[in-house]
């Protein structure tokens, strides 16, 4: 027997969120289910803040409930070097070794090696205008070192390379082994690959 329509459309919906499956995302619903309409009213109301408040930082990319998020508009920060991610999540992860300083561009997804075409998805022409307005001394790629990472790494340096061959392009390298995600890198060996990155 099936699901009545509103539980399989929010199992549906559910399935679509990274590393959900169709079990997980019906114990989500039950669970919503018996936790009664205050716990579904505080979902809704977050999802709800969530969509009408958080957009794209104009200059980084990143989210934020601003037209120019926080590190963007600070200042004190060095303006002449941009650090780039392939996710919003690599900022804070990023931000909390203490260790940088500078700003972020992020690329919203990296581009995958047995698709070359997938770098048009990303907001890498919006990088190329930042590097050539904005006079950027050094462009860090801190993508995870793995197959897609690595790809999205050297097409990057070669688009770089042709705006600016004077450009210093650096990489995090010491402590990230092959494979690494950076999402789940400790502080200290994150820190440690930010003090020791190297130029190619």
């Amino acid at each position: 027997m099936a699901y009545s329509s509103p539980i399989e459309n929010l199992i549906q919906a559910f399935s679509k969120l990274p590393s959900v499956g169709q079990k997980t995302a019906e114990r989500f619903v039950f669970y919503l289910l018996k936790s009664g309409k205050k716990d579904v009213a505080q979902l809704t109301l977050a999802l709800k803040e969530l969509i009408q408040n958080i957009k794209s930082c104009e200059q980084c990319w990143d989210f934020t409930d601003s037209e120019i998020c926080s590190v963007c508009s600070d200042r004190s920060r060095d303006q002449s070097i941009i650090c780039v991610v392939s996710e919003p999540q690599g900022v804070q992860v990023i931000e909390k070794t203490n260790e940088y300083n500078g700003l972020y561009h992020v690329l919203r997804g990296t581009i995958r090696a047995d698709d070359i075409d997938s770098h048009k998805y990303l907001k890498i022409d919006e990088l190329m205008k930042r590097i050539k307005l904005q006079k950027t001394k050094e462009i860090v790629l801190a993508m995870n070192p793995d197959i897609n990472g690595e790809t999205t790494m050297m097409f990057l340096e070669n688009q770089i390379k042709q705006l600016d061959p004077g450009a210093k392009v650096t990489r995090l390298v010491r402590g990230l082994p092959m494979g690494a995600d950076l999402h789940y890198a400790d502080e200290i060996t994150l820190a440690s690959a930010l003090k020791n990155r190297i130029e190619n």
